[in-house]
């Protein structure tokens, strides 16, 4: 894994608003970043493409509504797209109970559809931190590092591949 500078980033947003959408390319390492988080913060971690962790959400507010006092993280949140209305009125919820930050953080790697489904349920409950693919700064300690970055591009499995060939495969 490799410490991604946009972790600050998202705490801080989490620090700031309810709702925290982490968006970037496909594979760029969104949920490597929110695992990081969970395990830091102890958040109830749940990927919505597995069957068995959508059929926890057969009643979402009652599901989400044991988890108030946690950070509760939403991966491929595209794949249930009823859940932002259902997150506003939970959101709503605990700015009454005075939780005001941290209580949803949302991927998918679908971005266009995630910003266009939160936006039009969560306005002014979510903010939005984009994810880039690695950088010099956190891919490149040494000058070595930095050529396999250039030709690998930024992406965490094209710098990770066993061989030159198999990041050109990957890519």
């Amino acid at each position: 894994m490799f410490p991604r500078h946009a972790l600050q980033t998202v705490e801080q947003a989490l620090a700031r608003q309810a709702a925290v959408a982490l968006i970037g390319p496909h594979q760029v390492g969104e949920t490597a970043l929110a695992l990081t988080i969970a395990e830091t913060t102890g958040s109830l971690y749940l990927d919505l493409e597995l069957p068995q962790k959508r059929a926890k959400l057969a009643d979402p507010t009652l599901f989400l509504s044991a988890y108030e006092d946690r950070l509760v993280i939403l991966d491929e949140i595209h794949r249930v797209p009823e859940l932002f209305q259902i997150l506003r009125g939970l959101i709503d919820q605990s700015r009454r109970r005075r939780r005001r930050t941290g209580r949803f953080l949302v991927l998918g790697s679908a971005s266009m559809d995630l910003l266009r489904q939160s936006g039009e349920s969560l306005a002014g409950r979510i903010e939005y931190v984009d994810l880039a693919p690695l950088n010099c700064l956190e891919a490149a300690p040494n000058s070595a590092a930095l050529n396999r970055l250039w030709l690998r591009e930024g992406f965490p499995d094209s710098l990770l591949a066993t061989s030159d060939a198999d990041s050109l495969v990957w890519r």
